[in-house]
């Protein structure tokens, strides 16, 4: 049985805030989680908490470049020094986020350790940079461009290790249909992406199946899931910042996750998004936990 270690990483430094005045609330995820009894659930360690820097955009304009960038810079070593730790230890880390630039993190921390893939479980691709927006601000929509390289160099090349992941070891699924055309950069990169559409085609076990084998190659140390809670459907998850339609089905998600985890080349996995204050019955939460915790074998 895999030892489990749940560690809180509460930062929501990658977003813009929701209305003036107000910062996301995608930081109250791993606390909602832990009241679904989440560590107890998957009969986990517990891994505490990496505190993040405060929240503070300072005079922050659109063309600076991204915001929080020298906190995003700190808090990623840090969640890096944590994770790198439980993955050497062969601990297997479930990361309770936060936005989704606490994958930067985690690519970080296996970037020190060796080489290792990114299965992005997202609705969007987070593919954002200088190349192709003139709108580069926000990490949470940009961590995976950043871990491939691509961006301020003060984010991009920590510890002077870029990249943190290769082109041809990222994969995406459940990315919205809607969003098809913007993956034309992506296949230019020879970057596999799997639409909803296209996972239900050749369906979700299929695919996690396939992509496993693809991981165990030689080159490879092993790989890391990265779930993004706007994948889902908003009828069965609203309580995200961008809640668009035609989203995955809670057992959809669930099948395609639990090959992908339960392999023994994954290291780990990140839960991001879920925003409690756009939850005020927990129901949505409740649901998170549940798909978690059946994709992690437990019941």
């Amino acid at each position: 049985m895999r030892n489990f270690v749940v560690l809180d990483a509460p930062s929501n430094l990658g977003l813009r805030p929701p209305a003036p005045g107000t910062v996301p609330g995608c930081y109250k995820l791993a606390g909602a989680l832990r009241e679904q009894r989440i560590v107890r659930r998957l009969g986990a360690a517990e891994g505490g908490v990496v505190v993040p820097p405060r929240y503070d955009r300072g005079d922050w304009r659109e063309g600076d470049g991204v915001f929080n960038a020298a906190a995003l810079a700190t808090y990623t070593r840090k969640l890096a020094d944590r994770i790198e730790r439980h993955v050497r230890a062969g601990d297997f880390p479930v990361v309770l986020g936060g936005d989704c630039s606490i994958q930067l993190g985690a690519s970080l921390a296996l970037r020190r350790i060796g080489r290792y893939g990114l299965a992005a479980v997202d609705a969007s691709h987070d593919f954002r940079h200088p190349g192709n927006s003139d709108h580069v601000g926000a990490a949470g929509g940009e961590e995976v461009a950043l871990a491939t390289g691509r961006g301020q160099e003060d984010l991009t090349n920590l510890e002077g290790l870029r990249p943190y992941l290769r082109d041809e070891d990222v994969r995406f699924f459940g990315i919205r249909d809607c969003f098809e055309e913007d993956s034309a950069e992506l296949a230019a990169l020879k970057i596999p992406v799997v639409t909803v559409g296209q996972l239900r085609e050749w369906g979700p076990d299929t695919l996690a199946r396939a992509t496993v084998q693809a991981f165990e190659i030689p080159q490879l140390d092993g790989f890391w899931v990265h779930l993004d809670a706007d994948v889902l459907d908003p009828d069965v998850m609203p309580a995200v910042d961008s809640p668009d339609p035609d989203g995955l089905q809670p057992d959809e998600l669930v099948a395609l996750l639990r090959p992908l985890l339960a392999s023994p080349h994954c290291a780990g996995l990140n839960v991001t998004i879920y925003d409690p204050d756009l939850d005020p019955d927990g129901t949505a939460g409740a649901l998170l936990t549940d798909v978690v915790v059946a994709a992690l074998g437990r019941s």
